[in-house]
């Protein structure tokens, strides 16, 4: 009867424990993780590039150009949007603009910089 409540102990166990690894993978899924590769920024006619690596996946990011940015690499392994204001706010004027991972993009002529980013994650 002790090897019967023994082996019930453990599978309840092993039970618990894979419960616990699970709650704990799904709670921390992005939590301290970062982006593979770098964000490249350039404003409008400027040779001055702001890189970003390694930057964490949650959050906004401002964009630290005094002008904002009107040119953007996305040589990361993950996708980005990109927002015309420095909180990564949607406006009327100013929509998010999404950049896919390995892709660039320009700001149309006479449009609003871009101000910072999220990572989509």
């Amino acid at each position: 009867m002790f090897e019967h409540g023994g082996a019930q102990l453990r599978r309840t166990g092993v039970i618990i424990g894979a419960a616990l690894l699970l709650t704990a993978t799904a709670t921390a899924c992005s939590a301290g993780k970062t982006t593979v590769g770098t964000l490249a920024f350039r404003a409008h006619d400027s040779p001055i590039e702001v890189t970003y690596s390694n930057t964490p996946v949650q959050g906004c990011h401002k964009i630290r150009l005094p002008h904002g940015a009107a040119h953007v690499e996305n040589h990361t392994l993950v996708d980005v949007v990109l927002y015309r204001t420095p909180n990564c706010q949607k406006t009327e004027r100013a929509e998010g603009i999404y950049v896919p991972t390995t892709t660039s993009n320009v700001t149309a002529p006479g449009s609003l910089p871009w101000r910072s980013f999220s990572v989509v994650h």
